[in-house]
This record gives C-alpha cells, structure tokens and sequence, in this order.
C-alpha cells in the first residue's frame, strides 16, 4: 500500500456545489417499478417466453458477486447468484406469469456466505413477486411453459463466435430439441430499448451519484499539486465518493499525469505528478447500482502552458459542439461529427481517437440500442486530444440527459473552465 502524505488528505466538507441536490436524494428504484418493468417486457413479447439469468460467481470467496444488469433492472436483486427469471405473459394463472427462482439454501454454506431468507412472504413483498421457487424446480417449470408456447425469446446481448454462447439461448437449444416446433426469437432489442430510457427514479439515483463524484472533484482540487502520486489522486476522489454515500468508484479510477493522460485506459496511478504537467482523472462514483462517469483535465502546479491551453479550449469548444448536438432523434454519429469537425479543423483529427461517449446506466457502458437518442437517455460526452509528442493529453467528459426539448448537463456543477480550475488549484494552496 503507499505511504499516504498529508498532502493527500480529503476534506470532508461538502462540496459547495453539490449540497442541496444531495439533501433528499432517493436510495433505490422502487418496488413497483420493477414490476412495471416486466410488465413492459412481457407485452414485447406477446405469446413467447423468455428467461433471464443472474449468473453465476466465478470469483470465490474474496469476490463481489453482482448480477447481469438485465435481472437487475427487471427485478432490483443484484446479490444472488444463479438466480433466473421466467416471463411467461401467456399462462393462464395470472401469478405464474412470472416466476423467480433462486439457488437452495444451505446450512453449511450460509455459515461461510451469510444467511438467506425461506420463501415466505417477506421475501415475496420485498421483491414484488408472487411465485417464487428454487432453481432445482426450473426444468419442470420451464418445460411446462416451453411446450405451451412454443417459442423461447432471446433477452440476452448475443456472444461473439469467439465467447461463450448467451445464457439464454444455450438454455432455449436444449429445450427446443426436446419440443418439436419450438421455435426461438431474437429479442435482443427488447431490455436493450427499455434500458436506455431512464425514469425519474433512475435519473434521481444517477443525479446523486455524479453529485457524489463532484464531491470527489472537489477534494482532488484541494489535493493536486507536484511530488504527489497518481494514487494519491485517485485516493483523494474515492475516499470522498464513500464520506458522502457510495459504496466506492463505478469504475477503475484514471489518473494519468504527463505522457500517461495520453492512455485511454490507464491503470496503473503510480507515477509522481510533476510541475508543467497536466493531469487527465477519469472517474466516476457509483450509487444504488447506478454510475457516473466523469473526466477532466487539470494542471498539476495550477497553471496550462500556452500549447496546454490552446488544446485545452478546443477539446472544450468540440464538447459543447457535440452536448449541443445531443436532442431526441439524434445519432450518436451526428453528435460524434459535431465535435469531431471542430478537432480537425483546428488540425488534431488524428489525435481524437476515440467516439464521443455511450450510454451510462446500470453499466458504464451501458447496452446501447440500434436506434437514434430518446428523451430520457443519459450518455456522456467526452472527446479528447492526445498528444504523446507532447507528453500530454486532455479529455473533458461530462453526463448529458436528453430531454424532449434537447439536453441537461448533469454533472455542469464540476469546473471545467480553464481560467477558473487555474484559479481554483492556485487558490486552495
């Protein structure tokens, strides 16, 4: 573990951004919207079936199980692995149409794990299903309702030839074999459509956690400065993320000083931060299952170099392009072309080398589907300059809800202006 300096020590105080839009944030997505949910999935699928599946630990002891987005989104349970829903919108017993089945339970293992409930009515209400049973009664179960419908819809993304084949559909292969005139549908779309349009739960729950990760920003600008680690940054944001409610980053942190901001993915947040360095920190907070994803750019001693600068303001210019681009109806092309048109004419096309940001969700990269924005989206924006010539990159990235009239900038409170994060770093010295 590194040495901590006093340096690195994160404030507590709240930023002074971020106060009343935290003060009543909500802690989960209601019961009843879950249902509503499946409710939603079920009329897609007219007469088929479909299941959907948790997954299964793979970690062990030391790991932190937490279930496929789609099972999440559809019932509010992350922590049960091997767990399967059926949607049966067809059965002729309103209860049975759909039924959540969850592992055994086991005495010896409950000791190593933590305890789990009995199916009882507590467990029924708190997750707002009727008819629950374990997974060993999933074959009958899923038979019964196969040979009624005969036809198994695909909810799962599909593999590439090179992964293993989707859950669903190895699960649908066996039974159709067994069923003569069963026939299986690519409902891939279906979640994928629900998914990216966010309720006001969701976006009240996605809110906080970019408030959370403001606070975050907030403590990194008390913090930087040269002779400190990457890590201290790092550690500065994620140590602010918990003090004000989450559980910790949606995401490996991204702390990359001078030739390392250049990397898209840095991992490693070990190199000293140095005087004329800018600093690229790409992290957000997770809340309620939910992420933020946020980027920004600072210099390390509080001041841009004239080139810094010069780069600085056209990543900025090619982001407000593209955030203005972003209305229902829009492509994901069409806003990646507003910022990108800005970057190559100014004559660094060939240093922008990624999109322009994704879907943000119950995922950072949250599933995306084929079609163009709808209001209620949340997605990010993030173009970037990459300079490695130069030792130096800047990426700015901000979460953008698209709303029936155009856009909002979530997470507009976290500084980006060069003239005031120069002031802000000098200023806090």
């Amino acid at each position: 573990m590194a040495k901590r300096t006093t340096s690195t020590t994160t404030s507590t105080r709240t930023p002074r951004t971020t106060s009343a839009r935290t003060a009543a944030a909500p802690t989960a997505v209601p019961v009843a919207e879950h249902a509503a949910r499946r409710e939603r999935v079920m009329k897609a699928l007219g007469r088929s079936i479909a299941v959907v599946f948790a997954g299964n630990d793979q970690g062990g002891h030391f790991s932190h199980f937490r279930a496929h987005p789609h099972f999440e989104w559809l019932t509010g349970i992350a922590d049960e692995p091997g767990a399967m829903l059926l949607l049966d919108p067809g059965h002729p017993i309103a209860k049975r149409r759909v039924q959540l089945f969850l592992k055994p339970r086991d005495p010896e293992i409950e000791k190593w794990d933590g305890l789990r409930e009995e199916i009882a009515s507590p467990l029924r209400a708190r997750y707002g299903i009727e008819t629950i049973f374990r997974t060993n009664a999933f074959p009958r179960w899923m038979l019964d309702s196969a040979k009624r419908a005969k036809s198994l819809t695909c909810l799962h993304p599909f593999a590439a030839h090179t992964a293993p084949v989707s859950p669903d559909l190895t699960v649908y292969r066996e039974v159709a074999s067994r069923i003569p005139a069963c026939s299986i549908v690519d409902g891939t779309e279906i979640i994928a459509r629900l998914r990216a349009v966010k309720s006001p739960a969701e976006q009240a729950l996605m809110q906080r956690a970019i408030d959370i990760t403001a606070s975050g920003y907030d403590a990194v600008l008390d913090t930087i400065r040269p002779g400190i680690s990457e890590f201290a940054i790092q550690e500065a944001a994620e140590h602010a993320y918990r003090s004000h409610g989450s559980r910790g980053p949606a995401y490996g942190t991204i702390a990359g000083t001078g030739i390392n901001g250049t990397v898209l993915h840095y991992r490693a947040n070990n190199a000293p931060l140095q005087a004329g360095e800018l600093v690229v920190l790409d992290s957000g907070a997770e809340y309620a299952g939910y992420a933020a994803d946020i980027t920004r750019t600072y210099p390390v001693d509080g001041r841009f170099s004239t080139l810094q600068r010069k780069v600085y303001d056209i990543v900025l210019k090619s982001q407000l392009a593209a955030i203005a681009a972003v209305r229902p109806g829009a492509t994901f092309e069409q806003v990646d072309r507003a910022a990108r048109d800005v970057i190559t004419k100014a004559g660094y096309g060939d240093f922008f080398i990624h999109g322009i940001g994704h879907h943000l969700g119950l995922e950072v990269h949250d599933i995306t589907p084929n079609e163009p924005l709808k209001a209620g989206a949340i997605i990010t924006i993030e173009p970037g300059i990459y300079l490695p010539h130069e030792r130096f990159g800047v990426r700015i990235e901000d979460d953008i809800l698209v709303t029936p009239s155009g856009r909002a900038n979530l997470s507009s409170h976290i500084e980006k202006d060069a003239d005031a994060i120069e002031r802000e770093i000098r200023g806090r010295r």
